[in-house]
């Protein structure tokens, strides 16, 4: 629970974890896991660091087999493989962009093939570059914002639906950004936005087949993401991730990995096209 988090920045989108000052918590050695996920075969996109690395991690302590995808942080990712195998639980770890449906189609094949099945997609990896005059957003930025957080989402659900059945879950992970916006982050709101239109339907077209799907919205969260996309802009605008929060601080990626749980489990079988809003007191209307 960082309540001081000193300026800095990253070059690299979308960010590692060692240079992060302090060093953020993924899961909390007192988290004790109850085999809520026993035997459970989960996929987890941008899952190499921050919020993914977390639910990741709380998956596999409940007693899930974790696949991870991630872009090509590649130390992050063998590290969150050994986390989860230090839990007792197979992991696979599979690098490749999600803005092709084509690596999604083979992403979800491959882990099907390597676990006997999937039962919980959680789609997570996205994309946010902090521009601050709208005027000036590049038509290949503005894309790749659509590309990440709209389209891989819906190509990894396409392809995990051919794999899901009675008691799976979907999770998308939105962002407190999807309710109130938030200025310099035009893109990155707009396509959180879509994500929770994305949630509800697709929560309504599957519930029939006994697939929930709901949404986590987090507020401020200390993952590499902030370092890397507030700090090019300006290092001590990282500091102050927390001025709008009730809390007066930025979440730890430990603090969200319980959400996923619940989500994923069996006590969420009655919530489906529903957001958990994570996001340190701010009030959500909507």
């Amino acid at each position: 629970m960082p309540d001081q988090i000193p300026p800095q920045s990253q070059s690299h989108q979308p960010g590692v974890e060692a240079p992060m000052r302090p060093a953020a918590i993924h899961i909390r050695e007192s988290y004790r896991g109850s085999g809520k996920l026993e035997g459970r075969k989960a996929l987890i996109s941008g899952a190499d660091s921050g919020i993914g690395r977390a639910a990741a991690l709380h998956f596999a302590r409940e007693g899930a087999d974790v696949a991870i995808l991630y872009l090509e942080e590649h130390e992050d990712a063998q590290e969150t493989v050994r986390l989860i195998e230090k839990e007792g639980r197979k992991a696979l770890a599979i690098a490749g962009d999600v803005r092709s449906s084509a690596f999604c189609n083979k992403a979800v094949a491959e882990v099907a093939e390597a676990f006997g099945g999937l039962d919980i997609l959680v789609n997570n990896a996205g994309w946010q570059v902090v521009n601050e005059d709208s005027a000036t957003i590049t038509d290949d930025e503005w894309q790749r914002h659509m590309d990440t957080n709209i389209n891989g989402y819906f190509y990894l659900t396409r392809a995990a639906l051919a794999h899901l059945g009675k008691g799976s879950a979907i999770i998308n992970t939105s962002s407190i950004n999807a309710y109130r916006g938030s200025a310099g982050l035009l893109a990155y709101s707009t396509t959180k936005a879509a994500e929770m239109g994305f949630t509800r339907a697709l929560a309504l077209e599957l519930v029939s087949k006994g697939i929930r799907v709901n949404a986590v919205a987090p507020g401020p969260v200390w993952t590499p993401l902030q370092p890397a996309s507030w700090g090019p802009i300006d290092p001590e605008q990282v500091s102050e991730l927390a001025n709008s929060v009730p809390m007066d601080r930025c979440g730890d990626p430990a603090e969200l990995g319980p959400a996923y749980v619940y989500l994923a489990s069996e006590d969420g079988s009655f919530v489906t096209g529903q957001t958990l809003h994570v996001n340190g007191g701010t009030i959500i209307n909507g």
